[in-house]
């Protein structure tokens, strides 16, 4: 019997059993992650792939992969399917490469006081449960589980110090880019849901696990967790059913708080361990915008401030202590690289930061590596140079391909599904501040989180309307989920304020709330 090798990934250099399954399907059951935005249809092209050896065991190329301008050992990992399982088969995938994920955060102080405590030699949690012997240490995990990305820190619930800082993609992305393809999965396979939760699961506590070998032994000792995300994604890290947030009118099944033993949710923590996730804001916006809130302090903020959450999603929030307006938007993976023939998240080689100078165009990547593609800060970058230059129109028209390096170009169609993505979001900011009674000039400060808000060019995503003209104010705060969930981890006050804020926040669906919302998003599409 053959075997699926993986050789670019650790954990795919043994293989595994070979079955009359798609190349997709092999890396699921792998933990390996290659995208498929589309989650397997073979439409979006993205799971592109290499058989370097054992192609003859494949089908042939199906009606989907032709569509798509695929080398002579280019396949969709999505449409090729073992055949033959006898012999072995060596796959390369193309979008391989180390992800550059933002774990930095704007720095909060809270008053040390964690549900999990020590009392003499045992361990024990606030509700009075005893957990154990004190074995010398006595730690918790915050963790920001995003679209796309997934960041751990372990936290040392006696000091409140960072101990370590574990980020990596999502493997999830596999089962589709963005939240409605996962969503869609698990309405339409049987034991989607729980195939889900395991793979986000798999993959911190193999990261735990990596951990360990370098720091010596850790899991035994993380008795307490905060885990937050979007409505999809936290609800899918506890196995809860997020059918609701597929169909109208798009809310999950339960805003409450959650809490679980961390052996219900297969975490291999402290067998007493409790994880926690907190309540969601309303729609999509979830556990994540709330943490976001809490990292700003714009619930007490005596001034009226504006928060944006640029990601898969978008979450953009108004307010100050008195009043809290929110509206969440499918920002789409444009932005991320996914939809845009030459674009590629943040990893080594993708182009970062784009400027032009006469004719030429010059760049940088992260890492300094030769480049692979665009990223989202890049593309930003190349939108506001062309409108600069005028190489593109007001009207979003590019007169032909433009080439930033030897074959890495955008298109007319690149540009579309650009426009496409900030319109959404830019025109939920306006209304917001409508909404709100206000104007910009009445917002004093406008915060930026997430990664792809820490890393664009301010005032190139001005120069093309994904901000409000108002570069000025812009304040980066970085992942402030991340930050959110730290707090609720060390605080039991921070805690409740998490669940008394949600209780006051409006969120509002502008698309249910204008008539014309279809008409005035075409307007925000061109600049």
């Amino acid at each position: 019997m053959g075997k699926v090798f993986f050789p670019q990934f650790r954990r795919g250099r043994e293989g595994i059993k070979a079955s009359q399954d798609s190349i997709l399907d092999h890396a699921r059951r792998l933990g390996v992650e290659i995208a498929s935005e589309c989650g397997g249809l073979g439409k979006c092209g993205r799971c592109l792939i290499r058989v370097e050896k054992g192609s003859r065991c494949l089908n042939e190329k199906t009606e989907e992969e032709k569509k798509h301008s695929l080398g002579k050992e280019e396949r969709l990992a999505c449409q090729a399917r073992v055949i033959n399982p006898t012999a072995d088969i060596y796959v390369f995938i193309r979008d391989f490469g180390k992800y550059s994920i933002l774990s930095e955060s704007i720095e909060t102080t809270v008053e040390l006081n964690s549900f999990v405590i020590r009392k003499g030699d045992r361990v024990s949690h606030h509700s009075g449960e005893d957990l154990g012997p004190y074995g010398g240490e006595l730690f918790g995990l915050a963790i920001d589980v995003g679209t796309t990305t997934l960041v751990t820190q372990l936290i040392d619930l006696e000091d409140g110090r960072t101990i370590a800082t574990l980020a990596r993609k999502n493997p999830q992305i596999s089962y589709g880019n963005d939240v409605i393809s996962r969503i869609g999965y698990t309405m339409s396979h049987e034991g989607g849901l729980g195939e889900l939760q395991k793979t986000v699961m798999k993959v911190v506590n193999d990261s735990l696990e990596e951990l360990e070998r370098e720091k010596g032994e850790i899991r035994k000792y993380i008795y307490d967790v905060v885990a937050v995300g979007n409505s999809t994604m936290r609800s899918i890290f506890f196995g809860q059913d997020v059918s609701s947030l597929g169909v109208i009118p798009f809310e999950p099944l339960s805003s409450a708080p959650i809490s679980k033993k961390a052996p219900d949710i297969g975490l291999a923590i402290n067998p007493g361990g409790n994880v926690y996730g907190p309540p969601l804001i309303g729609g999509h916006a979830g556990a994540d915008a709330l943490a976001d809130i809490l990292a700003s302090r714009m619930y007490e903020d005596e001034n009226v401030v504006m928060l944006i959450d640029i990601g898969t999603n978008g979450e953009v929030a108004v307010g100050n202590k008195d009043r809290i307006m929110t509206a969440s938007c499918a920002a789409g993976g444009a932005y991320e690289g996914a939809t845009i023939r030459c674009g590629v998240g943040a990893i080594e080689g993708a182009i970062k930061n784009i400027w032009m100078s006469d004719h030429r165009v010059d760049y940088e990547t992260i890492g300094g590596k030769p480049p692979v593609g665009i990223c989202g800060s890049g593309l930003i970058d190349l939108l506001a140079e062309l409108l600069r230059k005028g190489i593109m129109s007001k009207t979003a028209k590019l007169k032909k391909e433009f080439f930033i390096a030897e074959d890495i170009s955008i298109t007319q169609q690149d540009i579309y599904q650009l426009i496409t993505a900030k319109a959404g979001l830019r025109l939920d900011q306006d209304l917001l501040i409508k909404y709100y009674g206000i104007t910009l000039e009445g917002i004093e400060k406008i915060y930026l989180a997430g990664a792809f808000g820490n890393y664009i060019n301010s005032e190139s995503a001005v120069s093309i309307g994904l901000l409000p003209p108002a570069a000025e104010k812009v304040v980066k705060i970085g992942n402030g989920a991340l930050a959110g969930a730290r707090e609720m981890l060390l605080s039991q006050k921070m805690r409740a304020k998490a669940e008394e804020v949600v209780g006051r926040i409006e969120h509002i669906k502008p698309n249910e709330r204008e008539k014309d919302f279809a008409y005035m998003v075409a307007e925000k599409m061109y600049f």
